[in-house]
């Protein structure tokens, strides 16, 4: 089940973030292990029918807690060059964020504190792919100062289990 509750008191506009009681935080974890199990195995690991793991399911994927999509290997469908993208920006970030975001190479855009202003993964065919993009698409948006581009040479770990494990949960 899920619980919205929101006790910032700063914040009142924002939604809560839900709260998952163990039931569902066990779907979530046998979705992570196989996003095709069927919803009858599910229900055998996690003690519920298979009616009741398909509301819940459902739930979750209707208020965003979860989404199901196929992950692919970059490297397996030919897109051979994958870097994070340290940026600084003059001005607002959010233009400079939404503008990264629109790219089709970027993968993924984060605002944050510290040295940098934005990160972004951009994945990529090959280098002369990845220059075209830093020097030609990255480097011309409105804002950005500069950029550090930090390219990857192997993938040792990679994980979507936030949220089912002890020490990361709220």
């Amino acid at each position: 089940m899920i619980r919205r509750v929101n006790t910032d008191e700063n914040h009142r506009d924002r939604p809560a973030p839900p709260v998952l009681d163990d039931l569902s935080r066990a779907i979530i974890a046998q979705l992570q292990e196989d996003g095709r199990r069927a919803y009858a195995t599910i229900g055998k690991a996690v003690g519920l029918s298979e009616a009741a793991v398909r509301q819940r399911v459902q739930r979750l994927s209707d208020s965003g807690v979860i989404q199901i999509v196929a992950v692919s290997d970059p490297l397996q469908v030919g897109l051979l060059r994958q870097a994070m993208v340290a940026i600084t920006v003059d001005g607002p970030l959010e233009p400079v964020a939404d503008a990264l975001a629109a790219m089709a190479e970027i993968d993924y855009v984060v605002l944050c504190a510290g040295r940098y202003d934005v990160l972004c993964e951009v994945v990529c065919v090959d280098d002369a792919a990845l220059l075209e993009l830093i020097s030609n698409r990255i480097r011309l948006v409105p804002g950005v100062r500069t950029t550090e581009v930090m390219v990857y040479l192997k993938l040792r770990k990679q994980s979507y289990q936030w949220g089912v494990h002890p020490q990361r949960n709220p």
